[in-house]
């Protein structure tokens, strides 16, 4: 972030309520001698931004706005601030991925902005042999850190219903809660499968536009994750509806009543959980753009649990939740018409070795020092 400053005017964080913006902020803050705060949501911060110009014209060092969502017409302001010769202050703006945020950002302050998404703990974050917490608890700070299972648990609950209650609505979402509850629960039940829209429709009794709406609330706000499927002009016919995923393996947890390990190891959702956690672990080791990744299936049965697009190179992960793995006609084929540079098939074991030609068997606990970003 600090490397962002340096060369961009305007800096965004965004992220899920909760994740810790205000806490990375703060930490750069902290070291950057001049800086000037301001929290959006303090009656007393936003009545100093009344006469933005003003008020921010004269400020040097760093300055935070902290749930810039709250302010859209800020956006407009810092364009002209961004535009000084020699700017004598650079931006930081903290918001938790609401349309207007993106929106703002990318029609005013296009090519003065960079915009950094700030996940949960990751398996890089945490002490060795925590991986099992990081799964069961999620990586949220406060509940992956929490005292205990039951504090933890209380935890998550209380943040889905404020996040439900309070924060979406402040987010410029006008969707009722109660029903945003009953189709997240919903959704924790479809976690690592093909989303289809009319049963869930159906089951909600409201129409599939309503159904995107809801999804595209919760994919907006990094609580839900949506995998979209890759299509090649292949002579075969390819799955084309989109996978969706709880973002956070704790708050599927939740979602789905699970509170303790037992409870994880005897639910019909082990495996997809498992699944979903490795896929968001493979995502954040690899700072993967949403625009990078995808997954792969055709309707003769060959599939690819998460394809990585980065120019010319093609990365391929298939998800076995087996300490044993081996390899399958599926991922022979996938190998082949996607035209992978290399397919790693990530287990819960605890040995590295290849498979084949341009594959490895990969533990989910080794992937911070076998997978570098790119």
């Amino acid at each position: 972030m600090r490397s962002l400053l340096r060369q961009f005017p305007v800096v965004a964080i965004v992220g899920a309520r909760q994740v810790g913006k205000s806490t990375l902020a703060r930490s750069v803050v902290s070291q950057a001698g001049s800086a000037t705060v301001f929290d959006l949501e303090k009656t007393a911060d936003l009545r100093r931004l009344d006469e933005p110009s003003l008020a921010l014209g004269k400020l040097r060092g760093i300055v935070v706005l902290d749930e810039v969502q709250r302010r859209p017409d800020l956006f407009p302001t810092l364009r002209v601030l961004a535009d000084r010769p020699r700017a004598p202050a650079r931006f930081l703006v903290l918001g938790s991925a609401s349309p207007e945020l993106l929106r703002q950002s990318s029609e005013t302050l296009a090519g003065r902005i960079a915009t950094l998404q700030l996940e949960g703990f990751d398996l890089g974050e945490v002490t060795a042999g925590k991986a099992d917490r990081l799964w069961l608890r999620g990586g949220f700070p406060r509940s992956f850190l929490a005292r205990s299972e039951a504090e933890s648990v209380r935890w998550r609950q209380e943040f889905l219903a404020t996040f439900l209650e309070r924060d979406v609505p402040g987010l410029g979402f006008r969707t009722p809660a109660a029903m945003l509850e009953r189709f997240w629960h919903m959704l924790a039940h479809w976690h690592g499968q093909l989303l289809n829209s009319s049963e869930i429709g159906r089951s909600l009794a409201v129409t599939d536009a309503t159904v995107r709406h809801y999804l595209d609330v919760l994919a907006s706000t990094f609580v839900v994750r949506v995998l979209r499927p890759f299509h090649e002009n292949l002579a075969k016919r390819q799955v084309k509806a989109p996978k969706v995923f709880v973002a956070d393996s704790g708050l599927l947890h939740t979602l789905l009543g699970i509170e303790d390990s037992r409870g994880l190891e005897l639910h019909p959702k082990l495996g997809a959980s498992w699944e979903g956690f490795a896929v968001a672990q493979i995502l954040s080791r690899l700072r993967v753009r949403r625009s990078e990744a995808f997954f792969w299936r055709t309707h003769e049965g060959a599939e690819l649990d998460l394809l990585v697009v980065r120019g010319r190179r093609r990365y391929g992960f298939e998800i076995k939740r087996t300490d044993a793995p081996a390899v399958t006609r599926s991922m022979r084929i996938a190998l082949s018409d996607l035209r992978l540079d290399r397919l790693d098939v990530i287990h819960a074991g605890v040995e590295t070795y290849p498979l084949g030609e341009r594959i490895r068997a990969l533990p989910l606990t080794r992937i911070v020092e076998a997978l570098a970003p790119r």
